[in-house]
């Protein structure tokens, strides 16, 4: 069974920075795509962005933090990171990791890809002050 682990959340100040790191075990990372969803209080699940699973990074990004979040990912240590620049109070929230085989990064912001996601991490607070 799939399981994936976030860390590096925390607090930070608008402007600063904040690394996101999500490790997999349990499944064949190399064939997923990766990607980070976020949900603040009372608001709806929110997509980051996403990576896909080859050599070729594709990444996606979500019209809010585009520009100034990147994703990255290493097939040898199962990782995949979030790096927050330039955060706004705004992206307070609760980020989560996930993963799936069977939907590439360019349909993760479609509501219906959640339904297509194979494994979810348990999620880490990003917590932006002014």
């Amino acid at each position: 069974q799939g399981k994936l682990v976030e860390s590096g959340g925390g607090l930070a100040q608008v402007g600063g920075s904040l690394r996101l790191s999500c490790e997999a075990s349990g499944l064949t990372f190399s064939k997923y795509t990766m990607g980070w969803f976020r949900q603040a209080p009372g608001k709806e699940r929110e997509f980051v962005g996403a990576v896909n699973w080859s050599g070729v990074n594709l990444t996606y990004y979500g019209d809010s933090v585009s520009g100034r979040f990147g994703i990255t990912r290493d097939n040898v240590k199962n990782t995949v990171a979030l790096q927050m620049n330039d955060l706004e109070p705004g992206d307070t929230a609760i980020y989560t990791c996930a993963a799936s085989i069977r939907v590439g990064p360019m349909y993760w912001a479609s509501p219906a890809a959640l339904k297509a996601i194979d494994y979810w991490g348990q999620g880490t607070q990003v917590t932006v002050s002014s």
